[in-house]
């Protein structure tokens, strides 16, 4: 694709079976406005339009959503051989589904798109269909944070780097995989900036108020609790440190709980989860000091004591490394969220 071609930018946005409609359509209204809306609210004359979002599917009929929302594509893949650039939202299955079926035909037509020289990008669990096509292979990406395990075990060639919002990769840059549903907007500034200019991306912004999600994704992620597994003993301590997580020596706390020496333990418990012992135990810690950022005034260091740091320069450096920030930054950003949900539903019970 020439990206200094000024003709307008025949968009592919993939409808898939379980496709979320907020992403899909975002991604129309969003890329439609570009030299049209700025110009509206300043009494200017439209400018040519730089893109030409098409949504498209397997077989262009009708369909709902997961949400019964009607998707109605423009038509086909085959309609659109040779987009100049596609792209893959997020769609609606459970972390650790494989894909089959319209997915694996999608993913050969993602592949055949690209080799004709389209960009190819995608948001969310998007990440998995955009592997399958194997235009991942050998690069870096990233997901949602709860499709990262997923997309590590089942497509091993690909380098998942989950704390990041937006990577592009391939040669040219031209495979963009962008993190959450919500990455969305990250994705289209940098294609907006890319394509049609730095200035048009900033009006976009403005125009929807969107904001860089600079600090990646880690401060967003919530605990994954590891693989599903069958073994009751360790079963059995991941329940019991879910309440003694602040406990000294945890890890041979859980070995003599389950009468294993501390290295049969250590191997048995990452081969079922995925996790050490103790890099389980801290993102415990990790999680409980976030809900206690996010619902308490507690200062910083007494979070970290409470949650089994009693260094707290220990507590600080390890929050950042896990959650992308400092303790005090995090508390900065979703304690009001919490605090405005919270009074929310304190009116609410107040009306009733």
């Amino acid at each position: 694709m020439n990206e200094d071609n000024q003709q307008p930018l025949v968009t592919a946005i993939v409808a898939t079976p379980d496709a979320g409609a907020s992403c899909l359509f975002t991604m129309v209204d969003v890329l439609s406005s570009v030299g049209r809306d700025w110009e509206l609210v300043h009494g200017q004359p439209p400018k040519p339009p730089r893109f030409l979002p098409r949504i498209v599917s397997v077989d262009g009929t009708e369909f709902f959503g997961p949400n019964e929302v009607k998707i109605a594509p423009h038509g086909t893949l085959q309609d659109y051989p040779t987009p100049d650039l596609v792209l893959i939202p997020d769609f609606l299955v459970a972390p650790g589904t494989r894909l089959a079926g319209d997915y694996l035909a999608i993913a050969e037509w993602v592949r055949e798109a690209h080799r004709a020289g389209a960009i190819v990008a995608s948001v969310c669990s998007g990440a998995l269909l955009l592997a399958a096509s194997g235009l991942l292979d050998g690069e870096e990406a990233t997901t949602h944070w709860s499709y990262c395990d997923t997309l590590s075990s089942h497509f091993p060639k690909v380098n998942v780097c989950g704390a990041r919002i937006l990577i592009s990769s391939g040669a040219g840059h031209r495979v963009i995989t962008a993190g959450g549903a919500s990455a969305w907007d990250d994705l289209l500034l940098y294609l907006i900036g890319r394509l049609a200019g730095p200035e048009e991306a900033l009006r976009i912004a403005k125009l929807y108020l969107l904001q860089w999600h600079s600090d990646g994704q880690l401060p967003y992620a919530a605990l994954s609790m590891g693989r599903q597994h069958d073994d009751r003993l360790i079963e059995q301590c991941q329940l019991w440190i879910a309440d003694n997580y602040a406990t000294e020596n945890p890890v041979a706390a859980m070995s003599g709980l389950c009468g294993l020496s501390e290295r049969t333990f250590h191997r048995r418990f990452r081969k079922v989860t995925g996790q050490s012992p103790m890099a389980y135990v801290q993102a415990l810690r990790i999680e409980e000091a976030k809900h206690l950022l996010e619902t308490t005034d507690m200062a910083i260091d007494d979070v970290g004591g409470e949650v089994g740091y009693e260094e707290p320069a220990s507590f600080r450096r390890l929050f950042r490394r896990s959650v992308g920030i400092a303790p005090s930054a995090y508390r900065k950003r979703f304690q009001p969220l919490f605090r405005l949900v919270s009074h929310s539903g304190a009116a609410r019970a107040q009306a009733a």
